[in-house]
């Protein structure tokens, strides 16, 4: 009889301290010690949610800070990509004024590509993320309103440009910007103490991108996962070590490919290179299978990442980690 050996995440079960902190005038920062985060922009007239939290019952933990400092309708959701996780708590913002969904005209196309499997496959990859599964509605979260490249919104007189800067974690990446006061929500393009999970990656843009962020000057920044990050030193402290993750994961697996060695070495080969830096940072050993995966494919020439389903993660998950 073979043992199955499951998910790093499925380990991972202990509750997570949530912090709201105020970064600017009109920026607020949702962060859960290495979980999702979300941001909130609170402009005059309405307020803005950047990624929802996994179910609607999270997102209630959401609405519940916000209400604690403002009674303005939350009228908006952004979704900074497609993954399940970020995306299908909106219902919950429902009863609280929402909208609008927004997100990229890419994200939209990639959920319409592979938004089931997606659900699917998350879901049973990180269940302690999903709390009160049962509370996401049938079916996925659609944007009502998409985009390319940039799309400017007012709250009042608060300018939110909401910014296609490259590829990266996906191909719909958003970051949502106010540059009145030099603020930053990345979604998953930076990670700050947490692992940036790349099964869906674009490894050869992602650096390019990070750049092009780098070039808006953010003071403040709110990552995908990890602490806000507040003052230059500390953004670029994200931003840097976000690239690094991503080019030396890449460098290390193109490197095996070219040498023609199978992907259980190479991943096995990257893990220990990684491991010593990179090892205690958050999801560590549940992302680098998903990440080395990824990474050989596109290695070898395989330009968009394929799609994982549930069965997908399972087979890889065996041949690497069985």
């Amino acid at each position: 009889m073979t043992s199955t050996k499951t998910f790093a995440s499925h380990a991972d079960l202990e509750e997570k301290k949530v912090s709201f902190v105020q970064l600017s005038e009109h920026a607020w920062a949702y962060t859960a010690e290495g979980d999702p985060n979300t941001g909130v922009i609170i402009g005059d007239d309405a307020v803005m949610v950047i990624d929802t939290q996994a179910t609607p019952a999270m997102a209630q933990d959401v609405v519940r800070r916000i209400r604690e400092v403002t009674d303005k309708p939350i009228k908006y959701v952004l979704m900074s990509h497609y993954h399940a996780v970020r995306v299908l708590g909106a219902e919950g913002y429902r009863a609280e004024g929402l909208e609008h969904i927004i997100a990229s005209q890419d994200t939209r196309d990639l959920i319409v590509e592979r938004g089931e499997q997606d659900k699917a496959s998350e879901i049973g990859r990180f269940p302690r993320l999903f709390q009160n599964v049962e509370s996401v509605p049938p079916g996925l979260t659609w944007p009502t309103m998409t985009f390319s490249g940039k799309m400017t919104l007012w709250l009042g007189t608060l300018e939110v440009q909401l910014l296609q800067l490259g590829r990266g974690h996906t191909k719909g990446d958003t970051v949502a910007w106010l540059p009145q006061e030099k603020v930053l929500f990345s979604g998953d393009l930076v990670e700050f103490d947490a692992t940036p999970y790349a099964g869906d990656a674009y490894f050869q843009d992602w650096p390019q991108t990070l750049a092009n962020i780098a070039a808006l000057q953010p003071e403040k920044l709110v990552p995908g996962r990890g602490a806000a990050l507040s003052g230059a030193a500390q953004v670029k402290a994200g931003l840097d070590g976000t690239q690094a993750f991503v080019s030396e994961l890449f460098a290390s697996v193109k490197a095996g490919a070219a040498q023609g060695k199978p992907l259980r070495a190479v991943y096995e080969e990257t893990f220990a290179r990684l491991q010593p830096h990179y090892g205690h940072w958050v999801i560590f050993n549940h992302c680098m299978p998903f990440d080395v995966t990824r990474a050989y494919d596109e290695a070898q020439g395989i330009a968009d990442p394929r799609i994982w389903t549930a069965q997908r993660d399972i087979e890889m998950w065996q041949a690497l980690e069985g």
